[in-house]
């Protein structure tokens, strides 16, 4: 979005050209208004008229954020969020890293040398401390490198360790190096995206930024600066210099990486923001008197904890013979900063005129706009008054056509601005008093306004359609895909238990290479009760983890005999029948016949380029798959399995809108009162634009409210009822329901999801889950039901630091300070209700003045009500509760969860929990705390285990498998299957459970797992090529999990991009790995070479080889040979293993492209003979 025009039409008034000269004439102007959105118009076209930065002052981070949302919604300026510390400045502790890290990044860009864009920096009167490093000195320390010139591989390296840079396998995280050869990652900490330098000799040969999960190059650039890692070396080696024995050695090195409370020591007058900034900068200060107010509580603050620790100080600096007093020098009074400003040119910014005389003051005089509520009749009224008026009319709105066409209803004729940045265009509109129409493209807190001096008017969808922005404008540092997508619960690492398909369950060594007639190749080893065997790290796909109950170590079978011939026979037979079970289902929802839904409208299109975030790629995807199947005459019954925050509702909100805009209405199933009222709100909010009834219905609303709904729900009155399990009830009647959407299904009792089946007959139905149920979990696996998976979380979205501890009441009392003192708010969680009074006495011994709350169940709903409001709006500090925040509680202030007795908690429950936190982009913090570890069983201590390792973003998927793990599959299948599963694992269960159906349906090419090729040919990942043995292992996993020979080409490119030019071996593995893929399509199971001739060992039927051999040419056909067998058959080859191992590999890739190519066509026929 960019509101330019209005930016430019502001900045060349003669007003503007006024207000600037008073303040170069008196160094000072003060604005008085009540509008901050209209105040953060006029700062920005002073900008824009003198070309100069602005840095602007807020007395705290929650106004800090709302100011970076109003000028990151004005225009594509580079506005700079720069966070305070949160620590006070002599305690030594831990200080975060994505703190540090953003400060860096603001202040290598401001002091960079070749700028073109204005600056406009955000921050709070904590910035205006001393916390700083000297200028000149951060300056020297920046490393440039240029795309094209000489720099000695080993001169990069040392450079780099001297910034403070760890060197790595992997380059993924800020403050880390990798090399590969002649390929160097780096990962700057003042970048957004890690770089790859690739030489050619010494020169630099292309720089070029890439994605740190994938690993995939993306855009080249010419060059780029590499600032220091912190301040820690800096500060470091200076004290060494202070020293008379040229050391300094403190605890706080290794434990604390902290060592900013000495800057102190080495320089007199440590540096704050304004010394790094340019001279001409405009400092803009938002209410003078707050600043003071919060600066000068910081102040007191910090001489306390001076005097706490000083002396601590002073022994460290005694003990490294350094001679300097201990300073009080970084922390000052507001009355000192202030003084350090009169230096600059400083805009005031007032809500309200001060009770004190206020010099040079200028009245903005703005008001506020009266909302419609969606009287669109009266605002279009008022609209045209303001253009007989000669007034400028600027709409923002996230629905521009849609509310073009609204006015054109009401005969208000306005233009909708596709190009916002077009300013001729918009000029011509505004010269014409026509109201321009802008595409808002954010979701930030922002209101319109009227600003009679210059006469143009702002109107947004506030005042159009009452919406509301649900959460408050957050600061976003960095656009990237969470680490945690390419978690990986099937690795394999050395110890873990496998099973192999065809000798059974054993147990992982290690990987090895190992020379077979010449040929080299990797190899996994796996050790058997009777010995070891070795198998090729390209026939990764016959190897699963073995994954049962979790209760019990699992039998290792022996190599020889028939032992695990038996147990698969054995098990076989049994999931024969479960399979019958299964296509019996298949059967009876094949003959249901659902709602076809038709294809999208116009109005779909609007509200879906509503969003005013960009959908994620996952989301996309499973907007469509949603789609088709409501498209379909099928019933749907969809599983979308996501992480919390990571947009399952806005799938929900596509498919309620697309059923609802078809004619049918629509139920949305929550678990709790308050996640129903808070999908109720957000429902309203995005539908409000439309002609949709959207009502609520739970345990609060009185029965004759409740009457009314299921009168609307009958009368076709009400589209859409956001309901809990009271809808569940005998009363309701809705004829013309077409869509069922189940939120957090794990969380219905058992009596609830009967009932809810018996809605969900010849409906679509939409299940939406963080963490599903293992059963959930395995009818998607097995395909019972569809399932779309959210892996990539939105940008805005941290993985929250997850603290696991036995129970210690100074632990708790720094979790609940270290928030406090940033402002937040804090949820403190308890098992049960009894454990309530407890953990208040407790906590009113730590903090005398803490303002808490105390929720839970059994609370009057009133009492519950108005807590969780209370809560809500900021008027406590802490929230002592049970459970029942679980789902559905977003706050954005409330970034710390404390819970107590965690191993009491189910490991969905304590996802779920944990979820509640790091909802505004700012770093959150989980502490899970226990009893003594020896008093919890095993299972507990596995789940407390696996959400301390799951602590990425979209972990859910991954622990709902876990889940699965450590509850153990049996209860999911039933005690029948239980032990079945336990014998040959759950991956094999799944895989013969397909095989199984597959037979039954009387699939003419049968399913294989996994393709044997037995070929001399030398394919493998040499050691000197990816360096570390685990990245390696899972660089072949990745091979054998491609599904197509897209998926392998697109590898193959990363690769390149991230090691560089693939050498021959892995070539040859590539190629492998697409004649593995053509064979599995083909249902072959091994190839191998008998000379003179290439064996296939198949259980293809040769009815169906003759078929898929016509599509080789005839004079090829005679080489193939069909040998019919009792357990597989034989296709021989003649003659084609006395030619070349290269010339094998490419006549066996055509010759299998061309079967698949028949196979293709017949599966076509055969579709088309059934229609």
């Amino acid at each position: 979005m960019s509101l330019n025009s209005l930016i430019s039409y502001i900045s060349n008034s003669q007003i503007i050209a006024e207000l600037v000269k008073r303040i170069e004439n008196n160094n000072e102007l003060n604005i008085i208004g009540s509008s901050r959105y209209a105040k953060s118009i006029i700062i920005n076209s002073i900008a824009k008229k003198e070309n100069k930065d602005i840095l602007l002052i807020s007395p705290n981070e929650e106004v800090a954020y709302k100011w970076y949302g109003y000028f990151d919604s004005i225009d594509n300026r580079n506005v700079l969020y720069y966070p305070p510390s949160e620590n006070l400045p002599y305690a030594s502790i831990n200080k975060s890293k994505e703190t540090e890290y953003s400060q860096l990044s603001v202040i290598s860009k401001i002091i960079k040398k070749e700028r073109k864009d204005i600056n406009i920096i955000i921050t709070t009167e904590r910035s205006l401390q001393p916390h700083l490093i000297n200028n000149n000195l951060f300056k020297e320390n920046i490393f440039t490198l240029i795309k094209g010139n000489e720099l000695d591989i080993k001169e990069l390296t040392k450079k780099l360790v001297l910034l403070g840079y760890n060197k790595e396998n992997l380059t993924s995280q800020e403050g880390s190096w990798s090399r590969r050869g002649e390929i160097i990652d780096i990962y700057p900490v003042n970048n957004e995206l890690p770089i790859r330098i690739e030489y050619f000799d010494n020169i630099i040969e292309k720089i070029r930024e890439y994605d740190p999960v994938t690993q995939r190059t993306l855009d080249s650039i010419n060059k780029v600066e590499i600032v220091q890692v912190g301040f820690n070396l800096l500060i470091r080696k200076k004290l060494e210099s202070l020293s008379e024995q040229s050391t300094f050695s403190s605890e706080e090195i290794t434990t604390k990486n902290n060592l900013d409370r000495y800057l102190g020591i080495i320089e007199e007058h440590p540096s704050n923001l304004l010394n790094y900034i340019n001279r001409e900068t405009i400092i803009v200060i938002d209410e003078k008197e707050d600043c003071f107010k919060f600066a000068n509580n910081w102040c007191l603050e910090s001489d306390n904890n001076f005097e706490q620790y000083k002396n601590e100080i002073a022994n460290i600096l005694k003990s490294n013979n350094i001679n300097i007093k201990v300073r009080s020098n970084l922390h000052k009074k507001f009355e000192s900063i202030i003084k350090t400003i009169s230096n600059y040119n400083v805009i005031n910014l007032y809500e309200f005129e001060s009770k004190r005389n206020i010099d040079n003051r200028f009245l903005l005089s703005d008001k506020r706009i009266n909302t419609s509520s969606k009287n669109i009749g009266k605002l279009s009224k008022e609209i045209n008054k303001f253009i007989l008026n000669k007034d400028k009319v600027w709409i923002l709105s996230a629905q521009p056509l849609r509310t073009k066409s609204l006015f054109f209803e009401h005969d208000c004729n306005t233009n909708y601005l596709e190009k916002p940045n077009d300013l001729e265009s918009a000029y011509k509109l505004i010269d014409n008093s026509t109201p321009v129409i802008i595409k808002n493209k954010n979701n930030y807190e922002i209101e319109g306004f009227y600003l009679p001096i210059w006469k143009v008017i702002l109107i947004t969808d506030k005042e159009l359609f009452s919406q509301q922005a649900l959460f408050n404008n957050v600061f976003i540092r960095r656009r990237k895909r969470s680490i945690n997508s390419n978690i990986n619960v099937n690795k394999i690492n050395p110890g873990d238990y496998i099973v192999h398909k065809n000798h059974g369950i054993g147990q992982f060594l290690k990987l090895e290479k190992i020379n077979i007639t010449g040929e080299s190749r990797d190899y996994l080893v796996i050790r058997y009760l009777d010995g070891k065997i070795s198998v090729a790290a390209d026939q990764l796909g016959s190897i699963n983890r073995y994954r049962s109950s979790g209760k019990i170590k699992p039998k290792i079978n022996k190599l020889g005999g028939t032992e695990w011939l038996k147990i698969k026979d054995k098990n076989r037979k049994i999931i024969k029948k479960v399979a019958l079970d299964i296509l019996k289902l298949y059967a009876k929802r094949e003959q249901l016949k659902g709602h076809i839904f038709p294809e999208d409208g116009p109005w779909q299109k609007e509200l879906e380029e509503s969003f005013p975030y960009q959908p994620t790629p996952d989301q996309l995807s499973a907007v469509k798959e949603v789609k088709i199947d409501m498209e379909s005459d099928k019933p749907m019954d969809r599983l979308v399995c996501g992480d919390v925050g990571f947009g399952k509702t806005e799938v929900a909100v596509r498919a309620i809108f697309k059923a609802i805009t078809s004619g049918k209405q629509v139920i949305l199933l929550a678990p709790t009162t308050i996640l129903a009222q808070q999908h109720w709100r957000t429902f309203s909010n995005r539908f409000s634009p439309y002609p949709i009834k959207v009502s609520l219905l739970n345990r609060f609303k009185t029965n004759t409210e409740k009457k009314d709904i299921y009168i609307g729900l009958k009368n076709k009155k009400i589209d859409l009822v956001v309901a809990t399990h009271q809808i569940l009830g005998k009363e309701i009647e809705i004829n013309n329901l077409g869509l069922l959407v189940i939120d957090e299904e794990q969380r219905f009792g058992v009596r609830q999801k009967e009932k809810i089946k018996n809605i969900k007959t010849n409906i679509d139905v939409l299940t939406l889950s963080a963490t599903p149920i293992p059963r959930t979990l395995y009818m998607s696996l097995s395909g019972l039901r569809q399932m779309s998976l959210l892996n990539t979380p939105p940008p805005s979205r941290r993985s929250i630091k997850t603290y696991l501890s036995e129970i210690d009441m100074d632990v708790i009392r720094t979790a609940i300070s270290q928030e406090l003192d940033r402002g937040g708010q804090i949820f403190y969680v308890l098992p049960r209700i009894s454990d309530i009074d407890q953990a208040v006495n407790k906590l009113k011994n730590m903090f005398k003045d803490l303002k808490f709350i105390v929720a839970h169940g059994q609370m009057n709903e009133i009492d519950l009500e108005n807590a969780m409001i209370a809560f809500n709006n900021g008027e406590v500090d802490l929230m002592i509760c049970t459970t029942i925040i679980e789902s559905g509680l977003d706050i954005p202030r409330v970034n710390t969860i404390v819970i107590e007795d965690a191993h009491k908690f189910g490991l969905s429950q304590l996802y779920q929990l944990r979820g509640r936190v790091g909802r505004s982009g700012i770093q959150a913090h989980a502490w899970l705390f226990y009893p003594n570890i020896n008093k919890i069983n095993e299972a507990s201590k596995q789940r407390l285990k696996a959400i301390k390792d799951f602590s990425e973003l979209g972990s859910g998927y991954q622990l709902a498998m876990k889940d699965m793990e450590i509850r153990g599959v049996g209860s999911l299948l039933g005690e029948e299957q239980s032990g079945k599963v336990n014998a040959i694992g759950y991956d094999l269960y799944i895989e013969m459970l397909h095989e199984a159906i597959s037979e039954i349906n009387g699939q003419e090419i049968p399913e294989v797992n996994d393709t044997q090729v037995d070929l001399p040919v030398n394919a493998f990942i040499p050691a000197t090529w990816i360096l570390n043995r685990e990245e390696k292992l899972d660089a072949y996993k990745y091979a054998t999990e491609c599904t197509n020979h897209k998926e392998l080409t697109e590898l193959a490119t990363d690769w390149s991009n991230r090691y560089g030019v693939l050498p021959k071996p892995v070539e040859s593995l590539i190629l492998l790995m697409k004649l593995k893929l053509l064979a599995k399509k083909c249902g072959f199971n091994k190839i191998k070479l008998k000379k003179p001739n290439v064996i296939i060992e198949t259980r293809l039927k040769n009815s169906t080889f003759k078929l898929i051999k016509k599509g080789l040419p005839s004079n090829i056909q005679t080489k193939f040979h069909f040998e019919e067998g009792d357990q597989f058959s034989k296709i021989i080859i003649r003659g084609l293993g006395v030619t070349d191992i290269q010339n094998q590999i490419d006549q066996l890739i055509y010759w299998l492209g061309l079967f698949v190519s028949e196979i293709n066509n017949f599966d076509k026929n055969t579709a088309d003979t059934k229609i």
